[in-house]
């Protein structure tokens, strides 16, 4: 797959854009310019893009504060996707560790295109023996879900962990890595998903709609808020008293900023014992080494559904809007 030129010779490409915010359907497969790398970038050809939860909020452009980023009207970006894996085609100048040719991983914003530019900072490279719809479902995800547990959460060997929202993106790497860092911990999924919550290394799985994880029965050293929106009472309900809760994520948490909830979690943490913690999580090419060296070694599995080529991005998109996805899925160019 190869660029072509326009009219006036500028290098063109494939690539999913839109021209205005909201669902699926504003999504269109065109052909666009092909970025130009500058200092400190790669420039990638893009085998396979991830879709999460962060793509899904800046194509919707809700909750509104993302367009303060992302552009107030319309996306400054047309081009939607940050998760991607693909080759080095060309580095600008001051980029060292990675060269032509090379294999890699990491986030490059406009990643639903047949090239895509990434800061060298925010890349990896690709694990031996994984295929690139793997590695491009692992960078955003599994990179928040290690800052939660080991930075904001602190975990420690041998703590409980409950991680709502456990089958999803995030969440089906949470669960994964708590256990390799030496953790007991509990998911939270739909009764459909238990089973594949139990294959992630769970030891205990609870069914979201039955089972209350904050009815006092059990206490938990660290709770990933991942999935859903729970009061704070219900949060501190299921710490131990000393616990910490994460808010990793959160659907449903106001239009405005998304982030109601967590703020006020932020705001009361200090006057209480348990520490109630929100997390910002950055996109950091260390951590994606890091993340590469556990799939190699078979301790961390790419979360990976189902994929869909380019021209089926539309389809992909609905699945993650349908919340039907285990784990996560990917665009293949």
């Amino acid at each position: 797959m190869t660029s072509s030129h326009d009219l006036t010779g500028t290098a063109t490409m494939r690539a999913i854009t839109q021209d205005r915010y909201g669902g699926s359907d504003v999504l269109r497969l065109a052909r666009v310019p092909r970025p130009v790398v500058r200092d400190g970038q790669v420039l990638l050809r893009v085998h396979a893009a991830g879709l999460d939860r962060g793509t899904e909020h800046l194509m919707t452009g809700r909750p509104y504060a993302v367009r303060l980023a992302s552009g107030v009207r319309r996306p400054r970006n047309p081009v939607p996707g940050r998760d991607a894996a693909g080759t080095v085609v060309e580095v600008g100048s001051g980029v060292t560790r990675f060269s032509p040719g090379d294999e890699v991983f990491g986030v490059a914003p406009g990643s639903f295109a047949e090239y895509a530019l990434a800061d060298a900072d925010k890349l990896a490279h690709k694990p031996v023996g994984t295929s690139f719809a793997e590695a491009a479902v692992v960078p955003v995800s599994a990179g928040t879900a290690l800052q939660a547990l080991t930075g904001a959460g602190k975990v420690q060997p041998g703590q409980s962990v409950l991680v709502t929202g456990a089958s999803g993106g995030v969440g089906s790497y949470a669960v994964q890595l708590a256990v390799d860092l030496g953790a007991e911990v509990t998911g939270v999924c739909s009764g459909a998903k238990r089973d594949h919550v139990r294959a992630l290394g769970a030891h205990h799985v609870l069914d979201r709609r039955y089972d209350d994880w904050a009815d006092g029965s059990r206490r938990y050293d660290l709770v990933l808020d991942v999935a859903g929106n729970p009061s704070l009472g219900r949060l501190r309900r299921a710490l131990t008293p000393r616990g910490t809760a994460v808010f990793v994520g959160g659907e449903g948490a106001g239009v405005v900023t998304g982030m109601s909830r967590q703020l006020r979690g932020a705001l009361l943490s200090p006057f209480v014992g348990q520490r109630l913690v929100l997390l910002v999580a950055r996109e950091r090419g260390a951590d994606y080494e890091r993340l590469g060296e556990l799939v190699a070694a078979g301790r961390l599995v790419p979360s990976l559904d189902r994929t869909f080529p380019m021209e089926r991005a539309v389809d992909a998109v609905r699945l993650l809007e349908d919340g039907t996805v285990r784990g996560k899925v990917a665009v293949t160019m």
